[in-house]
């Protein structure tokens, strides 16, 4: 059955609402994007209504939504954001076919750049209908629909938060690092891109512990510390990061096993001694 043929309103002209904007777009979807600071239209008339707003903008909208009522009777509402479930949009139930939350785990960091969404992950929770049709646009996108029961919003928000803003500033610190080693500024972000795409590639074929590479999954204390000590030299403010990355990695290389039981002994006393410095 082919997916169904939304009319899309993006309300939100931010990076998300311009990215999804584009590639509903590419799928043949006739889609209205509108800035925020335009304000609401008089009336809404599409059936697939997208809030693409800052979180703490969220209730006002909905309320003044709900105020004039602006919907479609047959429409469905969802909104983008990762640490908000659908109730935030309750006050529009009355108004439309349902709500939903329809967050794309994906980094987006510019207005005028995109990622691909394809292979992506869509967390979706809400309303049968609104669900339903939101698992449709994200197969439509090549993205994978996923609803997982008991969802903690914050702490699911905060993991992704955690691995995208955290890539993105460990790869700043590995730029300097870069410098250092006198690759052109202009160069790092492209040795450094594919780098990062290798990683998730590895992530998402492989999973953990497995995806983990590197001195620390072979047990080498030496090549540890021979980076530490050239870090705390050259960027000194990259050193307690770099300390933080390889404790996080012990559990992940022994569970692998690939070196004897007196190497994470090892690892781990060198820690010990870096706290105590």
């Amino acid at each position: 059955m082919a997916p169904r043929a939304e009319t899309v309103f993006i309300f939100g002209a931010g990076k998300v609402g311009r990215a999804l904007a584009k590639a509903l777009r590419e799928t043949r979807l006739e889609v209205t994007l509108r800035p925020a600071r335009g304000g609401l239209p008089k009336r809404i008339a599409a059936s697939f209504v997208v809030l693409a707003v800052r979180d703490r903008e969220l209730a006002t909208i909905v309320a003044a939504i709900a105020e004039r009522g602006l919907l479609q009777p047959r429409a469905v509402v969802v909104h983008v954001a990762g640490a908000l479930d659908a109730s935030v949009l309750a006050p529009l139930r009355a108004q439309c076919d349902g709500v939903a939350q329809m967050h794309p785990m994906i980094s987006f960091a510019s207005t005028t750049s995109f990622p691909s969404l394809t292979r992506g992950n869509l967390h979706i929770q809400g309303d049968r209908a609104a669900c339903s049709r939101a698992r449709a646009i994200g197969k439509r996108l090549g993205m994978t629909p996923r609803t997982i029961r008991g969802l903690d919003p914050i702490a699911y928000h905060a993991a992704a938060g955690l691995v995208a803003n955290g890539a993105a500033a460990l790869a700043a610190m590995g730029a300097e690092l870069l410098a250092v080693a006198n690759v052109p500024q202009n160069v790092a972000p492209k040795l450094l891109g594919p780098l990062l795409r290798s990683v998730a590639d590895n992530i998402e074929s492989l999973g953990f512990p497995r995806a983990l590479t590197g001195p620390v999954r072979r047990g080498d204390a030496g090549a540890v510390d021979r980076a530490f000590r050239l870090i705390s030299a050259r960027v000194p403010h990259a050193a307690a990061l770099y300390v933080a990355a390889v404790s996080a990695q012990i559990p992940l290389a022994e569970a692998l096993g690939e070196a004897p039981p007196e190497a994470w002994k090892s690892l781990r006393d060198w820690i010990r001694a870096r706290s105590t410095e």
